[in-house]
């Protein structure tokens, strides 16, 4: 595996943008104009914004992108353009291009996230954590907006919870244009996931490398236990 940075010099790398499409926190303006700003500073370093071409949080970053003169692109859960705007009522205005994944919102995440170099987790709920846990599992460089409320200020939990840790691929901060410059940082140093599951898997994958943590109990150790 190399960093994709040597692999091509001059390669404008993607960094999708992941958060709340709809609910209370689209009602907090720090929270939006945080969400713009990180569009602005993906544009300022040369980057293009992807993200699941939803409203919201996502769409928000989209405008900041935009206003800057950033290059957008959105992974929409749509089969057509008709589809995207009728049935799912999703935005268009500040997206150079589409992809009509005709996939569904969940199935659509995937994509989204094997389409980004990077991927930054704003405020959010369920969809969002489930966009985390797909970025986390691939070993995408992740940056977290802290500080701004919904499920990207309890990561850490989460790991914790599920025993697993925060990586070297992983960077934090409050600040839209700090996070953005340690998440390229990070693209600029971690090397690329040359193949499908090999971060999770193999000698040095992750989830081996955290099984060789724990103890493994067999069967007739089990029985004993019981007694």
């Amino acid at each position: 595996m190399s960093n994709l940075f040597e692999m091509i010099p001059d390669y404008k790398p993607t960094i999708g943008v992941m958060g709340s499409a709809s609910g209370y926190l689209m009602h907090n303006p720090k929270i939006v104009k945080s969400a713009r700003e990180i569009g602005r500073q993906i544009a300022f370093h040369g980057c293009i914004l992807g993200n699941g071409a939803c409203p919201g949080l996502p769409d928000e970053a989209a405008r900041g992108a935009k206003e800057v003169g950033g290059e957008t692109y959105g992974v929409s859960p749509a089969i057509s353009l008709d589809s995207h705007l009728k049935k799912y009522r999703s935005p268009t205005k500040y997206y150079d291009n589409f992809l009509f994944t005709e996939m569904g919102l969940m199935m659509r995440d995937i994509i989204n996230i094997r389409s980004s170099d990077g991927v930054i987790i704003l405020p959010g709920g369920t969809g969002t954590l489930n966009e985390f846990t797909v970025a986390y599992d691939e070993g995408k460089p992740i940056g977290i907006l802290t500080g701004h409320g919904g499920v990207a200020d309890h990561i850490k939990d989460i790991l914790r919870f599920c025993h697993r840790r925060v990586t070297k691929r992983m960077v934090f901060s409050s600040d839209p244009q700090k996070l953005v410059k340690k998440l390229i940082a990070v693209m600029k140093r971690e090397e690329n996931v040359g193949a499908l599951d090999d971060y999770l898997l193999g000698e040095n994958g992750e989830v081996t490398r955290i099984e060789k943590t724990f103890h493994i109990v067999s069967p007739d150790q089990l029985r004993l236990l019981k007694v």
